[in-house]
């Protein structure tokens, strides 16, 4: 075990894919030998250690270079594997402890294979070269904090950051003047959207499909489709979407991480744009662990969700593929991302919250909210950060329709917790529970819809569309075309 990481172990280094140099393998085993045991390094060629407190995020077995995922809870140890604490939890409490906690917000870039398994050592000291040794020792020796910092990180931050990424701390705001969708354009004009979900089908039949989403059309603004939720195969996202746009429905597009490469995502994103969908919302995705036998692959992500906003970001304003190729006509695209209120401390979920705003999110949807007291604490930090005016909030509802269901929620998905009253107004209504959910869901959105920094509900239906035509209808919310 490390002597300074916070994990239980370390997982194995990466091998390369190649073989290099004698030299250069000679100082890769070196660099292995020390960092392994302070660090639990994986070798994974592009080290992060400067942003992250000094915790190699590489810990993470889902491998997140950019923060924690949804299911991060400050109780409870990682949902992948039960045994190991969250690495990213301890970066940020670190990070906060020393005054550092402004550098996570740096979009940091995804592997590049050609280069995992080899050493960075060798980087450095060409970095340094190039800057020049001696300016850099004399930076280094400096008590100027501003040419310090300039020198350091024009060694550090351009082994960070190779051209192909170019990642930053900052704020970038579309460039399109356009609503690139209905639903951008109803946010912009200050509407307070409902938006729902409805549940893709398990076989290639869409005839419920098609009167789900009828169904709700006429409620709503827009309707999401999941991506493979709780890691269980269903029709895909796209699929729906294009089944939605068909019957005149305006679809939000989720693309989950877990099943994603960087190539697939940009070629899927020119796809779905020429049929007309733009928007889309990046998540993680929920780790093959909370899916069926056989597990699928529970080794890292090739793009997280904030490297998937990165990268659409720059496709839509900047006109570039990843690898630097111009495009003639850029996508269109409203870009979204996920978010739990309360899966964390307020203050280090503002922070993750605020990098991938950083990163390109629009629109923000959150997990199911059941205590709209507690979404104060959270939105307060966002305003902190000047955050709430650059991101439309969508707060998450659900009808529950029974205590079991209830009870799931609860303690089976990541990042959604139940108040005691609830789960006991659950339990007590017996078989009044599916009347007991619908009035819990009319109260919650009576508490979420006046809240400053709240732009709209989204209403996960959990297989019981039916619900939200009176929801939307007794809540007053029905929309106005």
């Amino acid at each position: 075990m490390s002597g300074i990481k916070p994990a239980r172990r370390w997982q194995p280094a990466f091998y390369p894919f190649k073989r290099g140099k004698f030299g250069r393998r000679v100082l890769a085993k070196t660099e292995l030998c020390v960092k392994g045991p302070l660090f639990g390094c994986r070798m994974c060629g592009n080290c992060l250690l400067q942003e992250t407190a000094f915790i190699c995020p590489m810990e993470c077995p889902k491998g997140m270079r950019n923060g924690p995922c949804g299911g991060v809870t400050p109780e409870k140890n990682c949902y992948v594997d039960e045994t190991r604490k969250c690495v990213w939890y301890t970066i940020y409490k670190r990070a906060l402890k020393t005054g550092r906690e402004e550098t996570l917000l740096e979009v940091l870039p995804p592997l590049d294979w050609d280069k995992v398994g080899t050493e960075t050592w060798g980087d450095v000291v060409r970095q340094i070269r190039k800057v020049g040794t001696g300016k850099f020792i004399g930076a280094i020796l400096s008590k100027n904090k501003l040419k310090k910092t300039e020198v350091w990180d024009s060694v550090f931050k351009t082994i960070r950051q190779p051209e192909w990424w170019n990642g930053d701390s900052d704020y970038h705001p579309a460039t399109s003047g356009e609503p690139a969708s209905d639903l951008e354009r109803r946010l912009r004009n200050g509407e307070f959207v409902v938006a729902t979900e409805v549940t893709p089908p398990l076989s290639a039949r869409t005839d419920k499909l098609i009167k789900d989403i009828e169904l709700v059309k006429p409620y709503v603004t827009a309707i999401n489709f999941t991506d493979s939720s709780s890691a269980n195969p269903k029709m895909s996202s796209i699929a729906c979407c294009k089944v939605a746009l068909d019957l005149k429905a305006e679809p939000v597009l989720q693309i989950a991480a877990r099943d994603t490469t960087r190539c697939g995502l940009q070629s899927h994103i020119i796809g779905v744009n020429e049929m007309g969908i733009y928007n889309v919302l990046c998540i993680t995705g929920d780790s093959p662990r909370v899916g069926p036998s056989p597990t699928g692959n529970m080794n890292l992500v090739d793009v997280d969700s904030v490297q998937m906003l990165w990268i659409l970001r720059r496709m839509r304003d900047d006109g570039i593929y990843l690898d630097g190729r111009k495009m003639k006509y850029p996508p269109k695209l409203f870009l979204g991302a996920a978010t739990s209120p309360f899966a964390s401390d307020p203050v280090l979920q503002a922070i993750k919250d605020h990098k991938k705003v950083n990163a390109g999110a629009q629109f923000f949807q959150t997990n199911l909210i059941f205590e709209p007291d507690r979404l104060d604490l959270w939105l307060e930090q966002l305003d902190k950060r000047d955050v709430l005016k650059k991101v439309f909030i969508l707060v998450g509802i659900a009808p529950l329709k029974s205590y079991n269901i209830a009870q799931y929620l609860h303690t089976k998905v990541p990042g959604v917790s139940l108040p005691e009253n609830i789960l006991k107004r659950m339990e007590k209504a017996g078989e009044s529970a599916l009347e007991e959910g619908v009035q819990i869901a009319l109260e919650l959105v009576d508490s979420i819809k006046h809240k400053q920094g709240v732009n709209g509900i989204h209403i996960m239906t959990l297989g019981w569309e039916s619900m939200v035509q009176r929801i939307v209808v007794e809540s007053g919310l029905a929309k106005i075309d």
